[in-house]
């Protein structure tokens, strides 16, 4: 992973071998994703779809079936657990402030996922980038 100059060590939880066998393994071409918000976070499992009661008075949201279950039940899972115990400014405070405002541990885990989900393609975006400036 240092040979390819990777950015995706340097979000915090994710180390050389996650980064490589198991995001870069399972997205390959990053650029088949028009948008993080949609296309990304639902391949990687994340995209939170609404799951309110029948009366509409509790609204809900739960991570969508569909895409790479393994990238969110691994990958994403461990990184999201690994800020929230031990990254007190970054993903720790933001995990921290979802609890504040009143959300389950799990609602608030998976706000972490989400975040992390943009986190995760923004570096994949950057060393495309990076790599195909390298090439021309």
């Amino acid at each position: 992973m240092e040979a390819s100059g990777t950015t995706l060590t340097e979000i915090f939880g994710v180390g050389p071998i996650l980064a490589a066998r198991e995001i870069v393994g399972m997205v390959g071409d990053v650029w088949r994703f028009p948008s993080k918000a949609h296309y990304f976070a639902s391949y990687a499992g994340v995209a939170p779809i609404e799951a309110s009661s029948s009366s509409g008075e509790v609204v809900r949201h739960r991570f969508s079936l569909a895409g790479k279950r393994r990238l969110n039940q691994v990958v994403m899972h461990m990184i999201a657990v690994c800020q929230a115990r031990s990254d007190p400014t970054r993903g720790g405070a933001y995990h921290r402030k979802k609890l504040a405002e009143g959300k389950s541990r799990r609602e608030a885990m998976r706000c972490l996922k989400r975040r992390i989900s943009d986190a995760v393609f923004k570096a994949l975006i950057a060393d495309s980038q990076l790599a195909s400036q390298t090439v021309t």
